[in-house]
């Protein structure tokens, strides 16, 4: 018995075919105006269910990513700054470090641009179906000490090894614990030539002893991290010196 357009939609919502549901009734309205057969318009109907769980399913990456916000490199105002490494900043957006397990430090004064390349990377790298996490330094040592607290250290452990992008933005921007080289070093050791980091910074290198105090673990951890890694230094104006001059100038005419 033919069922009628309602009684199909409950059915395929039952089914949770929710993406045929939505266009239902306008591929059989194509059909009946003769502008495709049935299995055209199926064929139609299958891909819209399969559009619908690929959007769902990177909408789910997406949150399970940690990012904060949606970031892309064509947003940035290039002209504004014209000393980025544009070039070697559009080649990692083809996620070439990705595939090779490569690593990426993102060096320069506040204000540049480096977590907004940071996270547009993170999110190239969602939409193409990797898995993300992103943390503000001190985030990720907190996630480790409580990890240790709750007992479930190894699982945390896991996790962030089977991470394919792992993004650590702000190294430094705010004060460390003392067991921050430990914690960093057991992380990014353990990705080692498996899986990707970006790691964001406005310290030179040469002041990651002092900061993490321990040299011990710094040289063999700067020494993975370079050999198949990219540093990309960042120079030049501050888009947030910028926005903030913007909007004192917009406040000094609204007066």
């Amino acid at each position: 018995m033919a069922m009628s357009i309602p009684e199909l939609e409950r059915a395929l919502r039952g089914l949770r075919l929710s993406g045929m549901t939505d266009t239902l009734q306008a591929r059989a309205l194509q059909v009946s105006s003769h502008e495709m057969d049935f299995t055209e318009a199926f064929s139609w109907l299958v891909q819209d269910e399969l559009d619908r769980r690929r959007s769902r399913l990177q909408e789910r990456r997406y949150t399970l990513s940690g990012l904060p916000e949606r970031k892309t490199l064509q947003e940035l105002d290039w002209s504004y700054n014209t000393r980025l490494p544009k070039r070697d900043i559009f080649e990692l957006g083809a996620l070439k470090f990705v595939d090779a397990r490569e690593d990426i430090l993102l060096l320069g004064p506040p204000g540049t641009g480096k977590s907004h390349v940071a996270k547009a990377l993170a999110l190239l790298a969602v939409e193409r179906g990797c898995k993300v996490l992103y943390r503000e330094a001190h985030q990720l040592i907190e996630d480790i000490t409580e990890a240790r607290e709750l007992g479930a250290l190894r699982k945390h452990r896991a996790q962030l090894k089977a991470t394919e992008l792992l993004v650590i933005d702000d190294l430094f921007l705010r004060r460390l614990p003392a067991t921050a080289g430990d914690e960093l070093a057991d992380v990014l050791m353990s990705r080692y030539e498996k899986s990707s980091t970006i790691i964001t910074l406005n310290r030179p290198l040469d002041d990651w002893p002092k900061l993490l105090g321990d040299v011990v673990v710094v040289a063999p951890l700067l020494d993975r991290l370079m050999h198949h890694g990219h540093l990309l230094k960042f120079e030049g104006k501050s888009w947030r010196m910028r926005e903030a001059a913007t909007r004192v100038a917009r406040r000094t005419t609204q007066t």
